[in-house]
């Protein structure tokens, strides 16, 4: 069970939202740049980046931060980073500063054609983040909650040809009161690729709870503000993990 460290990044700075709502940042640090060698140095094995101003304005908005994290440690982790993908153009840019992964969220579910275009144009390198609450897939930061089944848009995306599917609970992220396991193990049955937790990593024990459905096809856990809090201390997290999977 793989451990990923988010940087969200509003404003140049690394922070942490509560259900998605921009008003409600916390500012974790100045320099995202320091904080991606920090979790590099406490043993991450890849880094999760979120642009979060380009996710409400529908185009990056954070590019130097981004480049400078990826030139600090893009060679020794994969990194992935989602937020105002809209275009391939904008992919193309990401891929050739060295990211390994694109994340594609609102777009996928407004715009499928666009979607399925990557995954064509960058076979391997695309990954959908699907958010939900009560099943139904949120779009647009969260505010709108749309008609389509979570499990069902999963489906259609893996045909597409995504590389795994990033799982957000919207009604726990941030809230720090554990993952919702019974939805993310019911969507990765349903699934062939792999699923990537997300909202909700709080403690120990939910990285055990995680631990044991990993046959499921749980392959990694995003954690966020429980390990800028404290309540998580990575590198014990990520060895725990470690040991309980066999590795």
């Amino acid at each position: 069970m793989l451990l990923i460290p988010a940087i969200d990044l509003k404003d140049g700075q690394c922070v942490r939202l509560k259900q998605g709502v921009m008003d409600d940042a916390t500012v974790f640090s100045e320099d995202p740049v320091q904080v991606a060698r920090h979790w590099r140095d406490q043993g991450a094995r890849r880094l999760h980046l979120v642009d979060l101003n380009g996710a409400f304005a529908g185009k990056p908005k954070n590019l130097a931060v981004i480049r400078a994290i990826l030139a600090e440690v893009g060679d020794d982790m994969p990194v992935q980073l989602g937020g105002g993908i809209r275009d391939l153009d904008t992919i193309e840019r990401y891929l050739d500063m060295g990211l390994e992964y694109v994340i594609i969220g609102t777009a996928a579910v407004k715009t499928p054609g666009f979607l399925r275009d990557a995954c064509d144009a960058f076979p391997g390198q695309v990954i959908v983040g699907l958010d939900a609450k009560d099943g139904m897939v949120a779009i647009d930061g969260w505010s709108k909650i749309t008609s389509h089944n979570v499990i069902d848009l999963a489906r259609r995306f893996e045909d597409y040809g995504v590389v795994s599917v990033i799982y957000t609970d919207i009604g726990r992220d941030g809230m720090m009161n554990g993952v919702n396991i019974d939805a993310t193990v019911a969507l990765a049955r349903a699934l062939k690729i792999p699923v990537i937790a997300s909202g909700g990593l709080t403690n120990l024990d939910d990285v055990k709870k995680l631990v044991e459905v990993e046959g499921e096809g749980i392959e990694a856990a995003i954690t966020g503000r429980a390990i800028y809090e404290g309540s998580i201390e990575f590198a014990a997290a990520q060895g725990l993990a470690d040991e309980l999977s066999g590795n």
